[in-house]
């Protein structure tokens, strides 16, 4: 048999800039080895001086909006005021993960600078206090695509692999696994916030029942940078309006968002849905696009872009023919 049990203590009171937040955890909790730290990224935020004040009305909201320029790297999906952005860190967040609850009037929240970087010092002054060796995971609240709600995902850990790699093994029924990769980090995540809430003041946690996942002294492990995928492996680097503008504009330089170059198959099929009867042939420099009926050359150029392609075209009276070729990354 197996159990967690997780732990989130009351009377952490307020922390500010210079808080020693391993002391702080130190005075609530007691630590063995193989114990797992869960803080919230707002209190390492504001350890680190990463609060900003913007005051209120027009003013505080332009110091807002200056903010989130700055923390953004691009924009995935705006839908109104909403914006989901990929933010400096290359998270994916509502509003780059700034953060106006639990904090003064007039003040924002931003992301910690480096937060691997905040769970490995962390993690070293807890032993340095303790003696014990455990993990750290700092956490934030993210939305998820398809699904209502928010949950607590890990944004920096130490001291333990943000995941399970199983692809390779077989299951009790002889069934290899080829993709299966819990994000044990995000997983801890969430099961601490279930005992922390969003506002009982109870910023940090204590995991204790899986002393195997954490690593020997002075190995801190990947990161939970690693959990994140690069620009281009997520099948939906842009929300469903974004992708249908970036295609019509024609904005090659922000192709690797659509991932690698497709197949050539894949090309064909779609030009074969956009426009029936289109025929792609690989011709000695490249490929020869043609279509029974005359193709708008926006339709042409989105198509390619959306499929990492790109195309000079020749319009004929009757047909388009264009030539096509991937683009190189």
């Amino acid at each position: 048999m197996r159990g967690i049990e997780v732990t989130a203590p009351d009377g952490v009171g307020e922390v500010t800039v210079g808080t020693d937040l391993a002391a702080l955890v130190t005075t609530h909790l007691d630590l063995v080895d193989g114990d797992v730290v869960v803080v919230t990224s707002k209190v390492v935020s504001k350890a680190e001086g990463r609060t900003v004040v913007t005051g209120t009305g027009e003013a505080g909201e332009a110091a807002y909006e200056e903010a989130l320029v700055a923390e953004t790297r691009r924009v995935v999906a705006r839908r109104g005021r909403t914006r989901i952005v990929r933010n400096r860190l290359g998270l994916v967040m509502a509003a780059a993960g700034i953060d106006r609850s639990n904090v003064e009037v007039g003040t924002i929240v931003l992301l910690p600078a480096d937060p691997d970087a905040s769970a490995r010092r962390l993690r070293e002054r807890l032993r340095e206090l303790t003696g014990a060796n455990v993990g750290v995971v700092v956490t934030d609240t993210a939305g998820r695509a398809w699904r209502d709600g928010q949950t607590d995902i890990a944004i920096g850990a130490a001291g333990l692999d943000p995941s399970e790699e199983f692809a390779g093994q077989v299951d009790p029924y002889g069934n290899p696994l080829a993709v299966t990769l819990p994000a044990v980090a995000d997983e801890i995540a969430s099961a601490a916030e279930l005992a922390q809430g969003k506002l009982g003041g109870r910023p940090v946690a204590r995991l204790r029942g899986r002393p195997d996942l954490v690593l020997a002294p002075g190995a801190h492990g990947p990161g939970a940078a690693s959990l994140q995928r690069e620009e281009g492996a997520d099948l939906f680097g842009f929300g469903a309006r974004e992708a249908v503008v970036v295609a019509l504009s024609g904005e090659t330089d922000l192709h690797p968002v659509f991932g690698a170059p497709a197949a050539p198959e894949e090309v064909a099929d779609a030009f074969a849905r956009v426009s029936p009867g289109a025929v792609l042939s690989p011709t000695a420099s490249g490929w020869e696009l043609r279509t029974v009926a005359p193709l708008p050359t926006a339709a042409l150029r989105a198509l390619c872009v959306a499929h990492g392609w790109s195309a000079t075209a020749g319009d004929a009276d009757s047909v388009t023919v264009a030539h096509v070729s991937p683009l190189r990354t």
